[in-house]
């Protein structure tokens, strides 16, 4: 038998060699005797950690009492004949057959030897067999895949274009697809009917652990549908691919749909992860009547007062408050106010003597049972509250909440609670810019019987939008589209677009309602955080792309990005300024 691959592991018996040789599909052990064969015993002598080797010899099996049940080949081993160094190799800046904690910096610097690890090469195959299973999926329901431009128009759709400078026309730039949203629609109106993507999307944004400055989605669209269709269509495809990809995970069906007010409310963000409860409770109406000071500028303010109940956690400690106080400070709020429950106590007698809380001097005993009762608190449970405007407490405790989750371990790491967010306003209001903002994008349609209302009260008017959440990450958003030229234009009118500026941004869509656009929609779901979200390791969606960009949206192993030459700036046109 020959074999080849790299040297994973090496341990020198005095006399015996075991070498653990290494490839894509796995490892086996590799016996080299000096007694059987002493020119291969001299190769393996000279091995190292990440050497790439061969060997030619006899698989057995391996000795009574040696077998090593965790490895796929644990049952034999190759008794080594001949031998060869293929290529050596320089000492690893970290171990590549170790599990162990390396600084991602370091990882990503030394990429093409970060992805020798198990953990990528695993995260890797998972992500290709993801695609693969979406691709089969898709074709066996009349769908078609049609790839759409990388070099395009820049159009104003939510984050910055990275811009492309044309030589051949200068001045002149192209821009990266943040989505191919027109394309796809404009393929709706070319008859195709059912169209899908793997997509390379581009957006200039601040990132985080689930963004990137480039990206992958699967992009769909759809003709004569409505929402529900698209829904069924999409709970049917993440069900097959969990239970055909990885059957270790589980999850309930039907998926559930969540009002997005209703999202709101219970959780404070339209992502929630339903794996535990710990929903929000809003006691903004009894913070009002106490003299808490806190509360009662909250509440005449017109801001909220919510909280969430930690179950068992009345004794923490000062410092532990502490760290929770200022994990709500980084997200914006001023504070957090906590009501710690006494165990073995009935709540419906509880008094604030009982209680360690800021709030004891200002409420009664009444009220304090009624936050309690409000709150669906337990004795030994810590009452967590944050008062200021609404926007900032969803955010600080939706934020909160996670954290608790993660905390006391309430979150089941193998289920996948998938629901789907809908019902969400068409418009939200900008109140730095003083101007109406998509709550998706300009193209959603608003419910059939709301169009009027569209210029008398554009926050009333509710949008044909819908998400796809699992466990606190948004998988995919998409909504129905508006297919008629007049409603698009009155769309475009509200969000501040002159009739001139629309043609010149927009006139390649608006012109294609015109020749009987059918009415249609789609969603787009993201490939790296679908696949992050089903690894067992992933940590960010960093960890299941072969060649990411770190936070900062530099790629330590190019450089990138990096000055170019003034040549090539003089071809383009373009000149630094300092």
């Amino acid at each position: 038998m020959q074999l080849a691959g790299w040297v994973h592991r090496r341990r020198d018996h005095g006399g015996l060699i075991f070498i653990d040789l290494r490839d894509s599909r796995g490892l086996v052990q590799v016996v080299f005797n000096p007694e059987r064969s002493p020119e291969a015993h001299r190769v393996a002598q000279q091995l190292r950690a990440e050497w790439v080797a061969w060997v030619e010899g006899e698989v057995a099996e391996r000795p009574q009492g040696t077998v090593n049940p965790n490895l796929a080949t644990g049952e034999v081993e190759v008794y080594a004949g001949q031998a060869g160094v293929l290529n050596p190799s320089k000492t690893p800046p970290f171990e590549i057959g170790e599990e162990a904690e390396v600084d991602e910096a370091l990882r990503m610097q030394y990429r093409f030897l970060d992805l020798r690890t198990a953990r990528m090469q695993k995260n890797l195959i998972l992500r290709h067999r993801v695609v693969k299973h979406i691709r089969d999926f898709l074709d066996a329901r009349g769908f078609v895949e049609v790839e759409t431009p990388i070099l395009i128009k820049s159009t104003p759709e939510g984050a910055r274009d990275y811009l492309v400078p044309s030589r051949v026309h200068p001045g002149h730039f192209y821009a990266l697809p943040q989505s191919p949203q027109q394309l796809k629609q404009l393929l709706m109106v070319a008859g195709l009917e059912r169209y899908f993507q793997i997509a390379r999307c581009f957006r200039d944004e601040d990132l985080r652990a689930d963004r990137q400055p480039e990206f992958t989605q699967l992009d769909l669209e759809m003709s004569f549908v409505e929402e529900e269709d698209i829904l069924q269509l999409i709970e049917a495809l993440y069900a097959d691919i969990v239970e055909k990809v990885v059957p270790r995970l589980r999850f309930r069906q039907p998926f559930p749909r969540l009002p997005y007010q209703d999202a709101m409310a219970r959780y404070g963000t339209d992502k929630p992860d339903l794996r535990f409860g710990l929903e929000l409770a809003d006691v903004t109406d009894l913070a009002s009547t106490s003299e808490f000071q806190v509360f009662r500028a909250a509440t005449q303010s017109g801001g909220a007062v919510k909280g969430v109940a930690a179950p068992g956690c009345a004794g923490y400690s000062r410092r532990q408050i502490e760290e929770l106080t200022q994990f709500v400070q980084a997200r914006g709020a001023k504070g957090l106010i906590t009501v710690a429950l006494p165990e073995g106590r009935q709540l419906q007698t509880l008094t604030v003597e009982e209680v360690r809380s800021p709030l004891a001097r200002s409420v009664t005993d009444e009220q304090l049972r009624q936050l309690a009762s409000r709150m669906g608190a337990a004795p030994g449970d810590l009452l967590l509250l944050v008062a200021g405007p609404v926007g900032v407490v969803n955010l600080a405790l939706s934020q909160l909440r996670q954290e608790m989750g993660r905390r006391l371990d309430l979150a089941d790491p193998n289920l996948l609670a998938f629901a789907f967010v809908v019902d969400f306003p068409l418009f939200e209001w900008n109140a730095e810019e003083g101007r109406w903002e998509p709550m998706h994008h300009m193209f959603t349609s608003a419910r059939p019987h709301q169009w009027g209302l569209l210029e008398k009260d554009p926050g009333a008017v509710i949008g044909r939008h819908y998400d796809l959440v699992c466990n606190g990450y948004e998988l995919a958003g998409g909504s129905i589209r508006i297919h008629e030229r007049e409603k698009q234009e009155r769309v475009m009118r509200l969000l501040g677009h002159t009739q001139e500026g629309m043609q010149q941004k927009f006139g390649q869509l608006l012109d294609a309602l015109e020749y009987g656009a059918p009415p249609h929609g789609g969603i787009a779901g993201g490939i790296d955080r679908l696949v992050m979200v089903l690894s067992e390791s992933a940590q960010s969606i960093r960890d299941v792309i072969a060649f990411p960009k770190t936070q900062n949206a530099v790629d330590l192993l190019f450089g990138a990005p990096s000055p170019v030459t003034q040549e090539q700036l003089k071809e383009l046109h373009l000149q630094v300024v300092e």
